[in-house]
């Protein structure tokens, strides 16, 4: 019984990636995330149910569209293959119960964050500003985060990010963070609490410094090199 609840929270968790495929492409563009239904993104064809199966289409298609031919990008079953196992992961340390609903929307929406900032260099208020509400009112029924973690982990969060890009703005008179990063770490507080905010700049800052400093060794960047 267990490897059948696991299948079915794995599969749960490739349709909703599929849907956050939807939301990658649609978000930064201003469209609906609910109408129309899935479109191919070259020709505009509609994409039929059975042509739309999480994964399993994608290889029967052979990474077509069935319309005009054209390739669909691989990264359409990697966003839902991640989804999946990211809901298996969850479910499998925590269980079916609200905390795994509160922290699969929690993931769910960094997945989605860090493609649309991959492709435009954005972080949609449209996500975090929610994400930030979501995260506090899910710590009043989840039992792993207070309302005080959460409340100041807003806070702790998008304070010291203010700071910073305060700081860099007054010492070189260039934007160094944009106010979407802000307002993530602070959704990331409402999420962890404040106890997870300073892991999480650490690990950022280091992959941060490991990126842009492989970037100005390869000549491929430099000290202003967005990252």
């Amino acid at each position: 019984m267990t490897d059948v609840n696991e299948f079915f929270i794995f599969f749960l968790g490739l349709i909703v990636g599929s849907f956050l495929n939807v939301c990658i492409h649609r978000i930064p563009r201003g469209g609906s995330i609910v109408t129309p239904g899935s479109l191919c993104p070259h020709c505009g064809k509609k994409i039929r149910w059975y042509e739309n199966i999480p994964l399993i289409s994608f290889v029967i298609l052979r990474g077509r569209c069935s319309e005009c031919g054209e390739s669909i990008s691989i990264r359409y079953p990697l966003i839902e293959g991640l989804s999946g196992i990211a809901f298996l992961g969850l479910f499998m340390r925590l269980g079916l119960n609200l905390s795994f609903v509160y922290y699969t929307i929690f993931v769910s929406s960094l997945i989605v964050i860090s493609v649309i900032d991959l492709d435009h260099k954005i972080i949609p208020d449209v996500i975090t500003l929610p994400g930030i509400i979501i995260g506090i009112i899910g710590a009043y029924v989840v039992p792993d985060i207070t309302i005080k973690d959460s409340l100041f982990g807003v806070l702790l969060g998008g304070g010291i990010l203010f700071l910073v890009a305060w700081g860099y703005y007054f010492l070189t008179g260039r934007e160094g963070m944009g106010g979407g990063d802000i307002k993530l770490l602070a959704m990331i507080g409402a999420f962890l609490g404040w106890r997870a905010v300073p892991h999480v700049l650490f690990f950022a800052a280091l992959s941060g410094a490991l990126v842009g400093g492989s970037l100005i060794l390869i000549k491929r960047g430099g000290r202003h090199t967005e990252i």
